[in-house]
């Protein structure tokens, strides 16, 4: 259960102010239709972080447990540093609306934007450390919709509002502690 409270979390607070919270205010102001733009949120995160989870699970059963502990230690606080530097959206990103539809749109740019992201970066190192991957991936997915789907009701209204600079510190500080924890052996139960 700790998986997934903590994956819920840690992806919530980092994807404050991600270039995917950014996509779904742009997204929810061009189509201004929630449902399809929702939809395509859940369904790309379920596909790009069920992939993460799966890369963790394997880079569990492949690497030895010392050498996991500290790959995933310094992989936590390198997620803590590239929290706090902030996301850009791209403007091609979102042309592919003209061709697929909100939900086709939605879904693939949020998939493609999500490639790489920290996010997904943090599915697969937290999918490694708990080694239960199935909840990491739902919390994760949880984690951005709790962001996202605010977002694309609210849109740009909210954005002003929020903190972001202390939403991005908390979330460095959650994950400088994982990386921490992790490399003074708090994974050791779970065999890291």
């Amino acid at each position: 259960m700790e998986s997934l409270l903590v994956s819920t979390g840690v992806v919530a607070l980092a994807e404050i102010g991600d270039k995917t919270q950014l996509l779904a205010f742009i997204l929810a102001a061009r189509f201004k239709k929630p449902l399809p733009i929702i939809l395509g949120i859940l369904a790309a995160t379920v596909v790009n972080h069920g992939l993460a989870g799966a890369l963790g699970a394997w880079i569990t059963a492949s690497i030895s447990p010392e050498i996991l502990r500290w790959v995933l230690g310094a992989s936590f606080i390198a997620m803590a540093v590239w929290t706090l530097i902030p996301d850009k959206i791209e403007e091609e990103e979102t042309q592919i609306a003209k061709r697929f539809g909100v939900f086709g749109a939605t879904l693939v740019t949020f998939f493609l934007a999500e490639m790489g992201d920290k996010t997904q970066i943090a599915t697969v190192a937290m999918a490694a450390h708990y080694a239960t991957p199935l909840l990491v991936v739902i919390g994760t997915t949880l984690g951005m919709l709790i962001a996202d789907v605010p977002a694309v009701f609210v849109g740009d209204k909210l954005a002003n509002k929020i903190p972001m600079k202390l939403v991005h510190s908390i979330a460095a500080a959650v994950f400088a502690v994982l990386g921490v924890a992790t490399l003074l052996g708090a994974g050791a139960s779970f065999g890291l």
